[in-house]
């Protein structure tokens, strides 16, 4: 059955179970669509690079995955007798001798709506200890879930009579099984659960990376790499005798966790530099694969809305401040008392001013016209960092009234304690205590999904994504 056949069946399997049952581990095949590519570079652990790829088929043998009773009626892989011109490459993978911790992400992908890229590309040694080696032939497959989901990178070894005449695939001439399949063992794999991954400003992000190797194979070295820009640097490497940190504070997995297969990398108080893809690179006695993860570094912008003048008519400026990667979005809307918002156009901009730690400040200003009856205007500033719009708004009052912008008579009293909120935007008051001729023009802002109705400022605090929050 072919890897359609036993999606559709699983997926008939997952809507049958109607009842919830004890998550066991059962032994399913995992079959994945892939492309092998065509001869004509090393492969060492990355996406084939090039050229011409045709189709393929990987069948993971009796892979254990959790089960809680959806798995009932599903069938494995059964393959029967290729024909000798047939083009498409089948390569069957015990996994007998390394785990797979992704393979539950691999089995239901189709029917949770993901895409799974797979492939396959011949792989070469880093050294030949033994003359029998020269006998097999090295394979390295690249899956990954789309969505954010694993990467997983698997070295297989085929298996198989080699030298007694066994049939051999016409096209890639590689030694074929009884059902006319290439037959391999997984022997060496390099995963991670992330391979995308957003965080704060001055937030701590890990960075997961893990292994699993074949008995008799010894881990002999972990290197963690950036690339970003153009350049690259190394950010921590380990050996057997020494681990060693380039990049201050960067720390790797106690040493018990690495022997078991975490090379997860911690980098705390995180600044723009550290954005970019890392790399993470395993080297056993024989092989080497590696993952990438990439890492963006998000701050969030603090919103400010203040008087530029006095003069009729008023000009409102809405600042937003402090904010990375580039990318902003500021818009103004007018509201007259028992009517709805209308975008306002006509705003202008200022020149955008960068810090000394990279992030971002931008102004827009705009002249109100409150017309007869008075409005009131909000800034609207919207960031991939926030999952709302910060919003801003004031009420501008009618000509003749004797001021130009009418907030209750403001003392700075209590204010709200938001530590949650400390590296990205400002606290908001939490009430206000009256005092004669105080004027203070300047709103901080607030989140909201709609406009403001209220003729004075209503604050309500942002949701900021929460560090290693994926997008």
């Amino acid at each position: 059955m072919g890897a359609e056949g036993g999606c559709l069946l699983l997926c008939l399997a997952l809507l049958a179970a109607a009842e919830p049952a004890e998550r066991q581990r059962r032994a399913v095949d995992v079959v994945l669509d892939c492309f092998l590519a065509e001869e004509g570079g090393r492969q060492h652990g990355a996406f084939a690079s090039s050229g011409n790829m045709v189709k393929a088929l990987l069948v993971l043998r009796q892979v254990p995955v959790l089960d809680d009773g959806s798995l009932e009626g599903f069938t494995d892989f059964q393959g029967g007798t290729v024909a000798k011109d047939d083009p498409l490459v089948t390569f069957e993978a015990s996994v007998n001798l390394v785990q797979i911790p992704q393979a539950e992400a691999l089995l239901h992908a189709d029917c949770n709506g993901k895409d799974v890229t797979c492939e396959i590309s011949r792989y070469f040694l880093q050294a030949r200890q033994e003359a029998t080696v020269e006998m097999a032939a090295w394979f390295i497959t690249n899956v990954q879930v789309s969505g954010g989901g694993p990467s997983v990178s698997m070295v297989m070894k085929t298996l198989g009579d080699t030298e007694n005449g066994a049939l051999r695939h016409h096209r890639w001439n590689l030694p074929l099984g009884p059902q006319g399949t290439v037959q391999t063992a997984v022997e060496f794999q390099v995963t991670t659960q992330t391979p995308s991954l957003n965080f704060l400003l001055g937030s701590s992000a890990s960075l997961h990376c893990g292994f699993s190797l074949a008995p008799g194979l010894d881990l002999t070295s972990v290197e963690w790499r950036l690339q970003h820009k153009g350049s690259g640097q190394l950010v921590y490497s380990w050996t057997p005798e020494q681990g060693q940190a380039k990049r201050e504070g960067a720390t790797l997995e106690p040493e018990q966790q690495l022997m078991a297969g975490d090379a997860s990398l911690t980098l705390p108080s995180l600044t723009l530099q550290d954005e970019g893809a890392y790399i993470c690179q395993i080297t056993t006695t024989l092989y080497r694969a590696q993952q990438i993860i990439q890492l963006h570094v998000q701050a969030s912008p603090k919103v400010r809305l203040s008087l530029a003048n006095e003069a009729l008519p008023p000009t409102l400026t809405c600042t937003a401040a402090g904010y990375y990667p580039l990318d902003v979005t500021v818009a103004w809307t007018r509201e007259e008392p028992g009517g709805t918002p209308v975008p306002v156009s006509g705003a202008s901009f200022s020149s955008l001013r960068q810090s000394a730690a990279g992030t971002y400040t931008i102004s827009s200003s705009l002249i109100a016209e409150p017309g007869s009856a008075g409005a009131t205007y909000t800034c609207q500033v919207t960031h991939i960092s926030l999952e709302e719009p910060l919003e801003a708004s004031t009420w501008v009052a009618p000509p003749g009234t004797g001021s130009t912008l009418l907030f209750p008579p403001l003392h700075l009293g209590s204010w709200l304690s938001c530590p949650e909120l400390a590296l990205a935007l400002f606290c908001f008051p939490q009430h206000f205590v009256h005092s004669p001729g105080f004027f203070f023009p300047e709103v901080a802002a607030r989140a909201t999904t709609h406009a403001e109705t209220s003729l004075y400022p209503r604050f309500q605090g942002p949701r900021v994504p929460r560090a290693g929050e994926q997008r």
